[in-house]
């Protein structure tokens, strides 16, 4: 392995920024170095629990520091002016996901890196779980057919005191929006990566049981794919404690595989622990099948071994300082981010219209309404 070590700081000082820098301390080429925010005494505090520097201007930062790269751990709306900042001045950015929270700042920023030469990531920890990279690699070989149809179930819960514990949280202004913004991108990369490109969507959202934020709690959708393929979306914070998120995919001869990539009480950075490890619940591949109870066994021993809240984010951050160093794309790069935010305005868009939505989405459609999201 490479053993250039890249120098590494933090935007943003909140909850996410704790994994990260947790995570970092197990990157063989990332050190974390440096870290910048808008509150002044919390990020001091940051830096002085994890011994290294404050700052609260991201340019001078990445040119004081010698950075190589930042992690963008910011509210959604925030994520796009430190990227600039950051690409500006010559660092590579990972963001937390949603790579933003709307289809402009996207644009912005696959195009100030291009125009820099840069590299943009966006943090999208579940395809680093080898149950993920089990259900990708029978999709890649062939082993279901063509995949062609798809089913995402994203059921959590999110009480009163999880939107009181930052200032940001419930509100179109500060979070973007709700389940389908904040909870649901892992699943919805996870869609794209086992379907490849959307062509068609309808959607509808709304609030059953959260009448105290603005944001959606629930939404619904079916899919078309560019390859003939088909899908249906369901994500909700309305379940308590908690259920599951899952996604399946079942292929043109027949063969189903699938991850559940979450269950019981759903992980809350800071707040709830990451409890139970993902596994591979769905394998009808002819002569396969004994393979789930073989997996089980072996991914619950392997998760008690772990921290697995930094433990794959951790992952994600090395392999992207190898793609830095190697001068590859990122498995999770900015156009692929951008494809999670482009399906979550589609079903805003959808509902507003009362219509299909097709694909490619323009990132501004000149109605100035925050894609529905400002009814």
């Amino acid at each position: 392995m490479n053993d250039k070590v890249l120098r590494a700081g933090i935007i943003g000082c909140g909850k996410m920024a704790h994994l990260h820098a947790q995570a970092l301390k197990e990157c063989k080429n990332a050190t974390l170095v440096a870290a910048s925010g808008r509150n002044k005494e919390r990020t001091d505090n940051f830096a002085a629990m994890y011994q290294i520097d404050s700052y609260t201007d991201t340019g001078k930062m990445v040119l004081k520091a010698a950075l190589d790269f930042v992690i963008i751990c910011t509210p959604h709306p925030n994520h796009l002016d430190p990227t600039l900042e950051a690409l500006e001045n010559g660092a590579h950015v990972l963001i937390e996901k949603p790579m933003a929270s709307s289809l402009a700042d996207c644009d912005k920023m696959i195009q100030k890196a291009a125009e820099k030469g840069l590299e943009i990531g966006i943090i999208s920890q579940r395809r680093y779980y080898e149950q993920v990279k089990r259900v990708k690699r029978a999709i890649d070989q062939g082993k279901i057919g063509s995949p062609m149809l798809a089913t995402v179930q994203m059921l959590g819960w999110r009480d009163e005191a999880y939107y009181r514990s930052d200032p940001w949280r419930g509100s179109w202004e500060h979070e973007g929006g709700g389940v389908m913004v904040n909870q649901a991108p892992h699943q919805l990369d996870l869609l794209h990566w086992f379907m490849g490109p959307v062509k068609e969507v309808f959607g509808y959202w709304g609030n059953i049981n959260h009448p105290y934020i603005e944001v959606e709690d629930t939404a619904v959708a079916v899919i078309k794919f560019m390859n003939g393929g088909m899908g249906t979306l369901l994500m909700s914070n309305s379940q308590k404690p908690g259920i599951f998120g899952k996604v399946h995919v079942h292929g043109s001869n027949g063969a189903s595989v699938g991850v559940q990539t979450e269950s019981g009480a759903m992980f809350i950075a800071g707040m709830v622990p990451l409890s139970q490890p993902p596994l591979v619940d769905l394998w009808t591949i002819p002569g396969e099948e004994h393979l789930l109870t073989e997996w089980e066994k072996e991914d619950r021993e392997y998760f008690s071994t772990v921290d697995a809240a930094s433990y794959y984010v951790g992952l994600q951050i090395q392999d992207f300082a190898l793609s830095i160093i190697e001068g590859r794309k990122h498995l999770v790069d900015g156009e692929q981010g951008r494809r999670t935010v482009e399906l979550f305005t589609a079903i805003y868009r959808s509902q507003r219209d009362g219509q299909p939505v097709s694909f490619p989405l323009p990132a501004d459609d000149g109605k100035g309404d925050y894609d529905g999201r400002l009814r």
